[in-house]
């Protein structure tokens, strides 16, 4: 069997990529963009830094800002009507994962009309074109959105998020400038990085895992493991080293998927508005404990990154490595499920949807209905 790689076309790394915009802009010939943002990227002059750029070189665009967290499948529709009536023949994303993903289905809408209900998106899509071109400028160093082929969009209609995956969505270039993450707040920084943590640690263990995209994940843990608490507390050396990491994270596991712990955090984003990053940040070490006895020597890697004498009896490596996760998500402040309003009468409709999710069936450890309620209990 063959095993895939998709990655961007294009991309550029360290503070300052942005100015790199204008240049990939009049190299594809693009003559209009939309601008998919949120409206606090605007207000505090974030998103400026970028159409600042566009104004100097004179280049057309247009701003749909309406994306929110945990973006919607309204939202995705109003995004589709922003970029129709702007004639838009690209799109500039600029955010964390919500913006993106946002623009990602609007892409893909835009140039595949028959998916206009967003909901026929679900999944493996049968999707015939490629996106309208994105450029993705991430401000956060955790989803790695500018290089997956993945999206997430909520259902309100139904509490559930569902996952979009795709080969023709991922943005052409990425510019991951870390100028742009130094704004993040601590808490936003420590769920980001956490949820790039759950990325490598998902992706090395998943069952598509391989050599390469091995290598993609055991870097981006050391970046990680070495770099989240100065992140956090805002060292710019750090949360570049940040940036890189999620991108390596980024590049790996979206060519081979995740596992539980993203399976079971999705249904904590749609049913109780929880950070994505959040979710995923409480359940990484809930569900490495599940997983240790079916990932072979794969943890030996996690405690190497974290520093830790891999060499030993596994065992003791896996719970090394185990700890190691779970201290570094306390040391940041990382919440409880209890403060995020879970109780025990939500956990059957918890329990069926990360069953159902489409991350659930790459984890190494098959998990029942009744498994899934236990570790979701085991939270509380």
């Amino acid at each position: 069997m063959a095993n895939r790689i998709i990655l961007n076309e294009t991309s550029y790394h360290g503070a300052g990529a942005i100015n790199e915009i204008v240049a990939e802009v009049k190299a594809r010939g693009f003559k209009k963009g939309l601008i998919v943002t949120d409206k606090d990227l605007i207000k505090f002059n974030v998103a400026t830094k970028v159409t600042d750029l566009l104004d100097e070189a004179g280049l057309a665009y247009e701003i749909f800002d309406g994306v929110e967290p945990n973006p919607t499948v309204e939202q995705v529709k109003a995004g589709v009507e922003a970029g129709k009536s702007a004639g838009a023949d690209y799109i500039i994303a600029i955010g964390g994962g919500s913006p993106i993903d946002t623009a990602k289905g609007i892409g893909i809408i835009l140039t595949n009309p028959e998916f206009s209900d967003v909901l026929s998106l679900d999944g493996v899509a049968d999707t015939k074109n490629p996106a309208l071109p994105i450029l993705a400028v991430p401000t956060t160093s955790g989803t790695a959105a500018e290089v997956t082929i993945n999206y997430v969009i909520t259902d309100k209609a139904n509490d559930r998020k569902f996952v979009c995956v795709d080969p023709h969505d991922i943005p052409v270039a990425a510019f991951v400038d870390s100028d742009l993450m130094m704004g993040m707040p601590a808490s936003l920084a420590a769920a980001t990085g956490m949820d790039a943590l759950t990325h490598a640690i998902e992706g090395l263990i998943t069952l598509g895992a391989w050599e390469m995209t091995d290598t993609f994940h055991i870097k981006a843990i050391e970046l990680i493991a070495a770099n989240l608490k100065a992140s956090v507390e805002g060292d710019a050396s750090a949360r570049e080293k940040l940036a890189l990491g999620q991108y390596f994270a980024g590049m790996g596991f979206s060519n081979v998927g995740l596992g539980l712990a993203h399976g079971m955090a999705h249904p904590l984003s749609a049913r109780f508005n929880a950070p994505h990053g959040v979710a995923c940040a409480m359940l990484l070490p809930v569900i490495m404990e599940y997983n240790k006895n079916n990932t072979g020597e794969k943890y030996r890697h996690i405690a190497a990154a974290f520093g830790l004498d891999s060499t030993g009896d596994i065992n003791e490596v896996r719970d090394a490595a185990v700890k190691a996760v779970r201290d570094l998500g306390d040391s940041v402040g990382i919440p409880s499920l209890d403060e995020l309003g879970v109780g025990e009468a939500d956990l059957a409709a918890l329990s069926a949807d990360a069953l159902a999710d489409v991350c659930t069936p790459g984890n190494p450890r098959e998990a029942s209905l009744d498994e899934i309620n236990a570790l979701y209990k085991s939270m509380l």
